[in-house]
């Protein structure tokens, strides 16, 4: 099929890789703007683009979607389908019209939960044990169209944000490679979502990742594995800031944010359990194993972890 690719982050990347492995032809990739970063601020193009550039595909990174040039190149192109994954923008009516079939959409959670911006999180964040990826038609809600297919796949205990991205990354890729074949026989089916089911997973904010010991051990252990790799969770210890990449999760008990004896782990009491602050980050200083931090900053059983 001839198809428009839209998408921005390393999440997209195995999925037009797919589609170009599966024979489709790609007449054009959309993705953001180059970005600044680092001290230098020298820009850096986004993984999709440059993975189009090596296999010699068109790439196109407008800043407007309103102006009616993106709709219309679309039409010159006439691909029977876009297909957007991770793209970072919302499109307009005219551009979800321009493609033969329409634009059909990858969502990393089983629709209609966790609509929005960050579903992996939210799903590790909320404790889910199954979670998945969905291909739908696009509409001009918020992932409200019509679904397509949905691929399920456990969520780990332990497995935390960045390392349920990289599963559901090829995961994706499978159910497009599924979706299009469907396409391709005339098998599409659309099913309606349920709104009564409908929840949402908003975009994570910096403040979110402060952990409160008086809650569940349960709830901060998916808060870490949540929030892990960005914001990351965090407490203080001494009024300086201390984040937690990692935590397990103690058959414990004590006072909310006491320190607990555990043969060299820095335990700490919640409102329920214990949590194990496996791997933290002193304010200014390298990622270090939570006993390495309760020996080298002296913390003692009983000492307590109070806000800042």
């Amino acid at each position: 099929m001839k198809l428009v690719f839209m998408g921005t982050p390393q999440f997209a990347v195995p999925v037009l890789q797919r589609l170009m492995d599966d024979g489709h032809e790609i007449a054009a990739v959309y993705t953001q703007p180059d970005k600044p970063v680092g001290r230098g601020l020298h820009l850096m193009p986004p993984p999709v683009k440059v993975l189009a550039a090596e296999k010699g595909i068109p790439v196109r990174q407008p800043t407007k979607l309103r102006d009616g040039t993106v709709a219309r190149e679309i039409c010159e192109m006439a691909p029977a389908l876009a297909v957007v994954v991770a793209y970072g923008r919302i499109l307009p009516p005219d551009i979800l019209q321009a493609p033969a079939l329409g634009c059909i959409n990858l969502h990393a959670s089983l629709l209609p939960k966790y609509r929005g911006a960050a579903p992996v999180q939210w799903s590790v964040l909320s404790g889910e044990k199954i979670t998945g990826v969905t291909s739908m038609f696009m509409a001009e809600g918020l992932d409200t169209g019509d679904i397509i297919l949905q691929i399920q796949t456990p969520i780990g205990p332990e497995e935390t944000a960045p390392e349920l991205f990289d599963r559901l990354s090829p995961l994706g890729a499978e159910c497009i490679s599924q979706t299009l074949r469907l396409f391709e026989k005339g098998e599409v089916t659309r099913t309606p979502q349920k709104e009564e089911e409908a929840t949402l997973a908003p975009i994570l904010r910096k403040e979110m990742g402060k952990l409160d010991f008086s809650r569940p051990a349960a709830e901060l252990h998916n808060q870490v594995r949540g929030l892990a790799g960005w914001p990351a969770a965090y407490t203080h210890w001494n009024g300086r800031l201390l984040k937690v990449h990692a935590s397990r999760m103690l058959a414990l008990c004590g006072s909310p944010g006491e320190v607990l004896a555990a043969e060299g782990a820095l335990a700490v009491a919640c409102g329920e359990g214990a949590l194990e602050l496996v791997t933290v980050q002193p304010e200014g200083k390298g990622r270090m194993d939570g006993g390495a931090f309760m020996n080298g900053y002296r913390i003692k059983p009983h000492d307590f972890f109070t806000e800042r």
